[in-house]
């Protein structure tokens, strides 16, 4: 693992300081938006900016990337981020914040697509897993951090922003110096999703709830401490334990995944998640419960990401995969951005504990379904699936068609070892 990270430490040391400085910035909206006045549902279109940014994004970047290259993409809207992150406190107007947002998430995901071309082309079939489990750990760890180093200052000034946008603009140093030229960004054309979902229902249907999971939990957490008057530390720690859980959880559910019926593990782990916002629900304002919830709601909705993509690529072939990837990116995306409007509007009218409503009643929709599933279509043998790869949701289609073709070599591996 040592020999594999001596080639691109350099890469991920810059990607968790842009995950510092873009983690400080996702709680930050929340906490300067309740100073600000902003109600639930404004704050919601604006968390729903960042997503729609990085789906458009997403499509995007690779063609900037073969006209002028890596670097110079990678600079130009990593400057442009960095820009961004100080403008917010210049105009704390909620249509303002929604428009730097979507600048933010477009570079954001440009950023993402350039630095997963480098680390594909940096890493070997034989060592790819390896290296994609320590670019999600460096991404997951930078998030973490993050929400530590919003106790180092106040957000009714202009500090953090201005902190944030350090760590994007010092994260260039490590990358730029030290990478060399790749290929241009190649990403296949998304499968249409009448075909996605004919090919697995089950995925397309599940990882597009968890997209409203995903940016509810990440966009929404912050606002929802700021409403029930959570102090700044309170809130900081309860984002952190959204992500820590995923750390901890993603390995077991992994383990679990390659040897069990993927859709009863996807029905489990919903189930897990719907529970705990239930009782946090039920818990009010208890900090020790919201915490305990946070951790094993966010703890499942990682994993489930990947669940989702193994499961699918278990349905196709090969050659089909890199389609698929780009299907299910673009499925997650769109429910990124409706599922913060959809809880923003809940929150608006039923109160700020509506948050534990909407997740956990996207969860039992996820688990529902995984059910219903169950009974339509036999699940595959465990020796038939691919293999699991954590992959975290912010992920562009290079990393997703990366690990989906990692996932597939591997397996085909272990069956000709087994054989």
């Amino acid at each position: 693992m040592i020999k594999v990270l001596s080639g691109v430490w350099a890469l991920l040391l810059g990607i968790v300081l842009i995950m510092l400085g873009n983690g400080m910035h996702f709680t930050l909206i929340g906490l300067r938006g309740g100073i600000e006045g902003f109600s639930a549902s404004e704050l919601a279109i604006v968390t729903s900016g960042y997503f729609a940014g990085f789906l458009a994004g997403a499509r995007v970047s690779p063609i900037m990337i073969r006209r002028v290259g890596h670097v110079r993409v990678f600079a130009a809207l990593g400057s442009f981020m960095s820009a961004g992150l100080i403008a917010f406190p210049l105009v704390a107007e909620p249509w303002a914040w929604t428009i730097l947002r979507l600048l933010i998430g477009f570079c954001m995901s440009g950023i993402y697509v350039t630095a997963e071309s480098w680390l594909n082309d940096a890493s070997t079939n034989e060592n790819r897993g390896q290296v994609l489990a320590a670019y999600m750990i460096a991404q997951t760890l930078g998030i973490i951090g993050a929400q530590a180093l919003l106790n180092l200052g106040d957000a009714a000034s202009s500090a953090l922003f201005i902190g944030a946008s350090i760590f994007v603009s010092v994260s260039f140093a490590p990358i730029l110096l030290s990478i060399s030229p790749v290929p241009a960004a190649e990403v296949a054309r998304p499968m249409p999703l009448r075909e996605l979902f004919r090919a697995s229902p089950l995925g397309t249907i599940g990882i597009f709830f968890l997209g409203g999971v995903y940016a509810t939990q990440s966009g929404m957490a912050a606002v929802f401490g700021s409403l029930i008057e959570m102090s700044a530390a309170q809130i900081s720690l309860f984002v952190a334990m959204l992500f820590a859980g995923a750390l901890v959880l993603q390995y077991p559910i992994g383990w679990l995944s390659d040897r069990m019926d993927r859709r009863l593990l996807i029905f489990g782990s919903a189930v897990l998640g719907a529970l705990c916002c239930g009782l946090a629900w039920i818990a009010g304002d208890l900090l020790w419960a919201l915490l305990a919830a946070a951790f094993f709601a966010g703890g499942v909705t990682t994993p489930l990401y990947a669940l989702f993509l193994a499961y699918t690529n278990d349905s196709l072939s090969s050659d089909a995969m890199p389609a698929a990837s780009g299907g299910l990116v673009l499925t997650f995306g769109i429910g990124a951005i409706l599922g913060p409007l959809v809880t923003g509007a809940i929150m608006q009218w039923f109160g700020p504990f509506a948050f534990w409503l909407a997740l956990g009643g996207t969860f039992a929709s996820i688990a529902v379904y995984a059910l219903y599933r169950m009974t339509q279509r036999a699940a595959p043998s465990v020796e038939e699936t691919e293999s699991y790869l954590g992959v975290l949701p912010t992920a562009s289609p290079i990393a997703v068609e990366a690990a989906g073709a990692w996932a597939a070599d591997h397996a085909e591996a272990e069956r000709e070892t087994v054989s």
